[in-house]
Formats: C-alpha cells, sequence, structure tokens
C-alpha cells in the first residue's frame, strides 16, 4: 500500500532516491535576478509557483471528480472526523499467548506490552492523562509513500498518549508480509489496510495452521469508501483511437499494438508490484473475462508510474494502474492528460466466481464523468476502505489505543495534501513526522476530542 510530482525511485523498503527533473529552490535559482526578486518577495521563480500551482490544481480536480461520485463518502471540506461508520470488524477473544517479538530495532517483549500501564490522572477529569506509559509499541508501514502520513499521524497520536512507538520506517513491507508479521507478533499495527481488496491477506494462514484473522482484525474507519483504484490511459490516445474500454483494445489488434513495446502481441498494463492486491485484482480480471491480448508489468512501482509520465508527456500510448488519495494525480491527471479507463461494463467486473472476496461487480460506479472514458465508469475496483488492522490481544490490553483507532477519520484531502508536500521534495523521516505534528496543530480541538475519547477508555 508511492507518490511524485518530481518523481522518487524506490530503493529498499521503500527509501526515495529522487529522479526526474527537480523543483530547484537553490540560491543561484532564486536570486538571480534581482528586480525579479523585488517583485516576486516570495522568492520562487515563475516557473516554480507554476508548477506547485499545477501539482495542487491536479490533485483538487481528481480528487473532486471523484468524490462527487462515491455515494456515502464523508464530505470533502468538512472537520475532520465527520460521520462514524460501522466497524468493519472486532478483535477476536482468541485467548492467544503473549509473544516475543524480534525485528532489529524493534524487539519488543509483548509480554511488557500487554501489561497495564502505568497510572497518571488527570485533575480535571480524573482520567489518565498518559494512558501507554510504560508500553511499547511496534508500528507497522505500507511501502507505497501515500501512506507514510497515516503512520506517522498514529505515531504522534500514540505518544501523546504515553505509548513508545518505535519508528514506521522500521517495519516497512507490502501487504503479503505484513499481516503475517502482525498475527506472528512482531507489529502491531499498521494504518494501511484497503479492504476489501485485503482480505485474501487475512484469510491467509500461518505455517501453524493459524488463521491470520483469528487474531488480527481491521479497526476504525479512518478514510470510509475513499481509495479509488484503476488504469488510467493517454488522453491524446483517447481522442485520437476512439478508445472506450479496456474489452475494447483487447479485441483490436491495432490498438494492442499501440502498447505493445517488447513486440510479444500483448498490450502492456503497468500494474503492482507482487504482494500487492492490485497485482492480483489486474491478473484476476485479465483473466476473468479471457482477455489473451494483455498483460500486466510487474516492476517497482514508482519505475513504472515515472516511465508512464514520460510516456504521457511524449505522447506514447500507455496503461497505467494508479489510485487515490495520492500525489501521482499530480501528473497523471484524470480529465487532463489522461483518463479513468473503463473496463466496458458490469460484466466484465470481477462477481466472485474466482476469487469469493472479489464480488466487485454489484457496487455502483463513481460517476468521473469526462475524466473517464465511458459513463459509467466501470473501473474494476469497488471504492476501498482505508484503515487501521492490529492484534486482537494489542487491543485487548490497550483500551486507549484501541479507542483512538476506533475514532480517528480524516478526510481524503488531508492525506491527498500531504501527499503532495512529499511530491514536491519534502521526502525525508523529518519532514513526514513534521507534516503530521502540524496537521494536528491545525486541526488541534478534533485531536483533543479524539484523545480524550481515548483517555476515557477502559
Amino acid at each position: 500500500m508511492d507518490t511524485r510530482n518530481t518523481f522518487d525511485q524506490v530503493g529498499d523498503h521503500g527509501r526515495p532516491e529522487q529522479v526526474g527533473p527537480p523543483i530547484s529552490t537553490s540560491a543561484t535559482e532564486v536570486y538571480q535576478r534581482p528586480t525579479q526578486q523585488q517583485d516576486n518577495p516570495s522568492g520562487f521563480s515563475h516557473q516554480q509557483w507554476r508548477t506547485l500551482r499545477l501539482a495542487f490544481e491536479g490533485v483538487l480536480l481528481a480528487l473532486c471528480g471523484y468524490l462527487l461520485g462515491v455515494a456515502g463518502l464523508p464530505p470533502l471540506f468538512g472537520p475532520p472526523g465527520g460521520g462514524t461508520a460501522e466497524v468493519v470488524a472486532t478483535d477476536s477473544e482468541t485467548g492467544v499467548n503473549a509473544l516475543q517479538s524480534s525485528s532489529g530495532d524493534d524487539t519488543v517483549d509483548l509480554g511488557e506490552t500487554l501489561a497495564g500501564p502505568e497510572t497518571n490522572l488527570t485533575a480535571d477529569t480524573g482520567a489518565n492523562s498518559t494512558p501507554g506509559a510504560g508500553v511499547s509499541v511496534v508500528i507497522g508501514r505500507a511501502d507505497w509513500t501515500t501512506g507514510y502520513f497515516q503512520a506517522a499521524l498514529f505515531k504522534a497520536l500514540l505518544e501523546e498518549l504515553g505509548y513508545a512507538v518505535s519508528e514506521p520506517g522500521n517495519q516497512e513491507h507490502p501487504p503479503k508480509d505484513i499481516y503475517p508479521l502482525m498475527a506472528l507478533g512482531q507489529i502491531d499495527f499498521w494504518t494501511n489496510t484497503w479492504n476489501p481488496i485485503h482480505t485474501s491477506f487475512l484469510e491467509g494462514t500461518l505455517d501453524d495452521g493459524t488463521t491470520i484473522s483469528s487474531v488480527v482484525s481491521p479497526i476504525g474507519s479512518l478514510l470510509p469508501a475513499s481509495g479509488l483504484e484503476g488504469i488510467v490511459i493517454n488522453s491524446s490516445v483517447v481522442a485520437d483511437q476512439q478508445v472506450t474500454s479496456l474489452a475494447q483494445i483487447n479485441d483490436d489488434p491495432d490498438l494492442v499494438s499501440l502498447f505493445d513495446p517488447d513486440g510479444n502481441g500483448k498490450a502492456n498494463i503497468y500494474g503492482c508490484p507482487d504482494g500487492w492486491g492490485c497485482a492480483d485484482v489486474i491478473n484476476e480480471t485479465i483473466q476473468f473475462n479471457g482477455w489473451e491480448n494483455l498483460e500486466q508489468v510487474q516492476d517497482d512501482y514508482n519505475t513504472m508510474v515515472a516511465d508512464s509520465i514520460a510516456k504521457v508527456e511524449a505522447g506514447v500510448p500507455t496503461l497505467q494502474y494508479t489510485w487515490s488519495p495520492s500525489g501521482y494525480l499530480t501528473s497523471l491527471r484524470p480529465g487532463d492528460n489522461v483518463q479513468w479507463l473503463s473496463l466496458g461494463g458490469r460484466e466484465r467486473v470481477l462477481d466472485g466466481s474466482i476469487t469469493p472476496d472479489r464480488d466487485f461487480n454489484d457496487a455502483q460506479p463513481p460517476a468521473l464523468g469526462p475524466a473517464c472514458t465511458a459513463d459509467p465508469c466501470w473501473l474494476g475496483w469497488v471504492a476501498a476502505d482505508i484503515g487501521v488492522t492490529a492484534r486482537d490481544d494489542f487491543l485487548a490490553a490497550n483500551p486507549s489505543a484501541r479507542a483512538l483507532f476506533e475514532e480517528v477519520q480524516l478526510k481524503v484531502l488531508d492525506v491527498a495534501l500531504a501527499n503532495v508536500k512529499y511530491d514536491t521534495g519534502e521526502t525525508t523521516e523529518e519532514d513526514i513526522a513534521r507534516h503530521a505534528r502540524e496537521w494536528m496543530s491545525e486541526n488541534r480541538g478534533q485531536v483533543d476530542a479524539w484523545l480524550a475519547a481515548a483517555r476515557s477508555a477502559r
């Protein structure tokens, strides 16, 4: 469960290395024309302001088009928190014994973690102001950068409750690894579950036969119905070739050849790395429809998306999987230089006949209008609930953390704007932590309400 206007190429555990033309803020460039500096006291050049403006406009254009069309999504600009959606799952009373975790710097004795916290009562309410004092918590993080903000936010929130929380980057993994690690006790929680596409990971089993979902549960409604996923195509190709659907591309040899750079007779869909749920959905969709002239290319996601951005800018046909909320949509802008690509109809969407958990065709498609190649726009995914998943025994032993997970709800715009900051060069771990602290400062009233509920939990 990454992103950039100046895109980063992700190496081990998602550590970014900048590629592509950077947004320069060097003293030479900013101050090379004193007269311009006097007229522009901000210090940014005209091109820099234009780049930043396009970044914000791009992400807002894509988000607004999506949010207007997805039923049940909380308001875009309302106060954080909003209405409370139904909790996807609750903790199960499994009676699982505490385990010893050993994972580098995050070695944690879960016997200590699950022990009762120290008491520090507030004078006004009698509630414990730091219910997590003395408790160590290991947080996991997705290996896509659009989830970094949520992890940093929960680390900061838990620390205000007194918990000692590990650095999120110490445990950065794809979904196929994170859930077994949680089930084994090496990670207590993460904030990057995408339901329903992660359901199959939760239903996996450990070597001893333990079902992951028997000891690990999704909790709360952090970003309900907020994850829009699909394939985008160059707007110029749509206009020139009158493309309306992925099914049309599969059935037309001339269209297949446009997206077949390796000449193997199959159109390339630049998809997802192994271990991401979207990779399985793309392959299963191709299988379900009997599309023999399409194939998914799997590689490092940032490498693929940077290549697709370059192709779109050069007018070279490309098919690229992407999602929202993310900063990718500042460069691949649906309704501008790309369009969402419809599969071709409800009958093309997975119906659960191959994998029962992937019954997506009963959901209403988003109303994306001219940002999609067809209306209605059958993208092939339902709008995902993005949220927290945690160990059941951790939740049972830490009611304050549990209450916090249940209370926190964000707006898509909160995450998208944090992504834009990352995409414009604020990419260090210190930057990400600062983004979370700044958001908390700007939304202090709501944050205090969440923390009060957590402190009152029993």
